[in-house]
């Protein structure tokens, strides 16, 4: 079967490396990324979507239907500016997303969200999450993958301290990521890529949720298998 990928997100830090991981492989007969602005980057499978994601229920069908569904869509109540605009990137356009990839009959969605996402926490980010996560797994998907990274690394363009912090002390002390902390180990954006690549194309992952220790598994099998 030639398999076909949407990736919403794609010019994020994930999505970005997303990307980078689906064209260097051979996975994909095609990729597409959903855009608001083209993205500086060619290649022979890629195709590009110029997309309003207020509009994003006039997708065509025929890029969404029989398609891995990849949604690496996020951003931070700061970045976004208020609440409301920081629920529309997290909560309401994957939503859509996948209520189009219910609609359409996608082959699979994978989304990322977070650890601790809880509909019922006291914090405003994990409650988005969590209504997202239990709203995607009400609709009829064929396969739903939902991955809770702990702390995201790589190298973004805006400043994150905590990031930054989290990163430095598993680099320097991985000592304190051991054990009951182990959960909490950052995951770095190119390891996400590759768990959802592993989940999307092999059977080590079964649908449902793939917490932050998996994920660095399931990047390790991918890696090991390509070696």
């Amino acid at each position: 079967m030639e398999r076909r990928a949407l990736i919403a997100g794609a010019t994020g830090l994930v999505g970005g490396e997303l990307v980078k991981l689906l064209l260097s492989r051979s996975d994909y007969r095609k990729v597409t990324v959903l855009v608001r602005t083209r993205i500086n980057l060619a290649h022979p499978r890629l195709e590009q979507l110029v997309i309003n994601y207020d509009e994003l229920g006039m997708l065509p069908a025929e890029k969404v239907a029989g398609a891995d569904v990849y949604c690496a869509l996020g951003t931070t109540r700061k970045k976004a500016g208020s609440k409301e605009q920081f629920e529309r990137v997290d909560y309401v356009y994957p939503l859509e997303l996948g209520r189009l990839a219910a609609t359409h009959e996608a082959e699979r969605m994978l989304v990322i969200t977070a650890m601790g996402s809880d509909e019922k926490s006291p914090f405003f980010y994990s409650r988005v999450k969590g209504r997202l996560e239990r709203e995607l797994q009400a609709l009829p998907l064929k396969r739903l993958h939902i991955f809770r990274p702990s702390l995201i690394t790589g190298d973004r363009k805006e400043y994150r301290f905590a990031e930054r912090l989290a990163a430095k002390l598993a680099e320097r002390m991985p000592f304190l990521f051991k054990g009951p902390m182990s959960p909490y180990k950052p995951n770095p954006a190119r390891q996400i890529a590759e768990a959802m690549l592993a989940a999307a194309i092999g059977r080590e992952a079964q649908p449902g949720m793939i917490p932050s220790g998996e994920i660095a598994q399931l990047a390790a099998r991918l890696r090991n298998s390509s070696s």
